[in-house]
């Protein structure tokens, strides 16, 4: 976006710590350095260049380019990767991992792992480099700059090491550069929930340290205070939440039909109060400040970031992970709508795998009246008929919607003009939206519920109902205002608000790489997969259309105002003709031999998130792959029935 990757990069060029990057850890200890510590860390320049290496490892394909945000993050139950099938399910790659049959010797998970550790690495130098400089002192005349940057520090590595806990589990706990003597090179594994409280205590210190966005030139393609905070509720939320667990621990509550011996867990509820309080006071620093705003217009959110602009005016977003334009993000390409060949409008390559999927029963569950369902599920993809772009509508693909949030049709003139020139895969160059503002309202909605139910209040008076209230107000026109106050104010029990928030927080964070780990934190992943499951079978091809009627408008798009996607609009093909419509087969039930079935449909539904309720009950994490494993000096082992 605005950000210079060039410029970010510039840190890379510059070794300031004695280590570099290997295979354990981030870490070896042979490396030489043309900068020490005590020269890097005593200039405001060579400290930002050197924190400026901390947000380069982020761009990359194997952190948060494509691997953290859109292969790890899947399967949920409104979310699937493009694997159907009992074959397709067990694949060793994305395919299988989405589908929890990870193989650990998929050498992508080792890749992010030595790249995440790389993060942590670089973090650790600049931590400890500022922490022992004289710029943080009082009254160096840098004191401002350097604790913001010690802020950014803490705050990047806290994401980071959230993001490997929450995926692989219990992991090293490695909060110090490298030594010389590589004395902690070769860790074991911490229990994850060890590493947690840190990480809490590292994002309150990194909170009173950081700007505002809009404040010290900050954008939201840096950490400011605002993604700490955020970012500290929902790391408590983790560690309030259910896991499962390498073994048992006595003083945790264990999940009913938890796997005998590795157990989904949480902490007891005293804890989970303190945790909740604490997150609470974050959040409502953030309502308090008034900094970050909903959008009014949830299309235009989106149109901005497929555009490469920063909303500088609402600041929805409290954190972006910046990518380059031809240099990196697969926002557009893994998960989008989908281009379908080579085109010569948008260039050779002209195509995107749309490896991200949403499923039919979530695009019923919208509210036929809710603006979000159109903007983010793609029932169609594009493709070049003549030189002219055309919006193809699927026939009966249930679990195959693309997620109309990233379009190439909304990005900007420089990335037609780069791909145009390319017949190769370009970096699309749109920022992964790490966190926005409706998801701060919601985990305030949720927390304040659980602690004094929905009309309860933080110490910014918002209640439990008013901000859900105003997540769930601008997904509908305002001549609907009146229905959407009625069903958040009928909301009056606290288990009915609890699952308003789990349905509000599917309908507004689709394909955002967070559902599946509410989810798990819920202890909901595998009933809400077998609840997908019974409402496709029991609803969805029971009482959709088996033939789905359209219009196409001028421009060749699908005119969506047209369609009936509840009940069959017409008795005949020959009718719809001759009113202009054109039909594809939908997701009903077949009436006779000339339309599709839903045989296949049904006998690769058992097959979809199949791992979870295979040898090891909710085996939700990822294993650490082979070569992490070898490379680990004997320290490191997998758990939870992995190979």
């Amino acid at each position: 976006m605005k950000t210079n990757i060039k410029n970010i990069l510039i840190g890379c060029a510059i070794i300031m710590s004695s280590t570099a990057c290997s295979d354990f850890l981030g870490s070896d200890a042979n490396s030489k350095s043309e900068l020490t510590p005590d020269v890097v860390y005593e200039s405001i320049t060579y400290s930002g260049q050197a924190l400026n290496k901390v947000y380069a490892g982020l761009v990359l394909d194997h952190t948060y380019g494509a691997r953290l945000p859109l292969n790890f993050s899947l399967n949920s139950d409104i979310e699937l990767v493009d694997a159907l099938g009992e074959s397709a399910v067990t694949e060793p790659n994305e395919r299988g991992l989405g589908n929890y049959n990870p193989t650990p010797g998929w050498g992508r998970l080792d890749d992010n792992w030595k790249a995440l550790f790389a993060i942590i690495e670089d973090a650790n130098s600049v931590i400890e480099g500022l922490r022992n400089s004289s710029l943080i002192k009082d009254g160096n005349e840098h004191q401002k700059k350097a604790l913001s940057y010690l802020g950014e520090a803490l705050t990047l590595r806290a994401m980071v090491y959230y993001d490997l806990a929450k995926n692989y589990g219990d992991i090293p706990m490695k909060f110090e550069p490298t030594r010389p003597d590589g004395s902690n090179i070769y860790l074991p594994k911490t229990d994850r929930d060890v590493i947690l409280d840190q990480l809490l205590l590292d994002l309150d210190e990194a909170a009173s340290y950081l700007p505002w966005v809009g404040e010290m030139s900050y954008t939201s393609e840096q950490i400011t205070a605002g993604f700490a905070r955020g970012l500290y509720a929902r790391v408590a939320l983790s560690r309030a939440g259910w896991a499962i667990r390498e073994q048992a621990k006595p003083d945790y509550e264990t999940a009913a039909n938890s796997d005998s011996k590795y157990p989904t867990q949480r902490p007891d509820g005293s804890v989970r109060t303190k945790l909740y309080k604490d997150a609470l006071a974050q959040l409502d620093q953030i309502l308090i400040k008034g900094t970050h705003k909903l959008n009014p217009s949830f299309s235009d959110f989106w149109s901005k970031t497929n555009k490469l602009e920063l909303d500088r005016v609402h600041n929805e977003s409290l954190y972006e992970v910046a990518h380059g334009l031809g240099y990196s993000g697969e926002m557009g390409y893994t998960v989008g709508v989908r281009i379908s060949g080579p085109s010569a409008y948008y260039g050779p390559k002209g195509n995107s795998s749309g490896k991200v999927k949403l499923t039919a029963p979530f695009f019923m569950s919208y509210d036929k009246n809710d603006l979000r369902r159109d903007i983010t599920c793609a029932t169609y993809e594009l493709k070049d008929d003549a030189g002219k772009i055309k919006e193809n509508m699927q026939k009966n693909a249930p679990f195959s919607i693309y997620v109309a949030k990233w379009d190439v049709r909304k990005m900007s003139d420089a990335w037609l003009s780069i791909a145009r020139a390319s017949s190769d895969k370009v970096g699309y160059g749109v920022n992964w939206i790490t966190m926005r503002y409706s998801d701060v309202l919601l985990m305030y909605a949720e927390i304040v519920n659980e602690l004094e139910g929905p009309n309860g209040a933080g110490t910014s008076g918002v209640t439990a109902k008013d901000a859900l209230l105003q997540v769930r107000a601008r997904a509908f026109d305002s001549s609907k205002l009146g229905e959407v106050e009625a069903y958040v104010n009928g909301l009056n029990a606290k288990e009915d608000f609890f699952k308003a928030v789990v349905d509000e927080r599917a309908w507004e964070l689709a394909g955002e790489g967070i559902r599946k780990y509410d989810l798990i934190r819920w202890n909901l992943l595998i009933d809400k997969t077998k609840e997908m499951k019974d409402t496709y079978t029991n609803d969805v091809i029971v009482n959709a259309p088996h033939t789905l009627y359209y219009k196409i408008n001028d421009d060749f798009t699908i005119d969506m105002s047209s369609i009936s996607w509840y009940e069959l609009l017409f008795n005949s093909d020959t009718d719809a003709k001759a009113q202009g419509y054109v039909s594809v087969a939908g997701w009903g039930t077949k009436i006779d031999k000339d339309k599709n079935s839903n045989e296949e449909n049904l006998e690769r539904l058992p097959f979809i998130n199949v791992g979870l309720t295979g040898e090891v009950k909710n085996r939700h994490l990822i294993p650490l792959g082979s070569k992490t494993i070898s490379d680990s000096n004997g320290m490191l082992e997998n758990s939870y029935g992995f190979k």
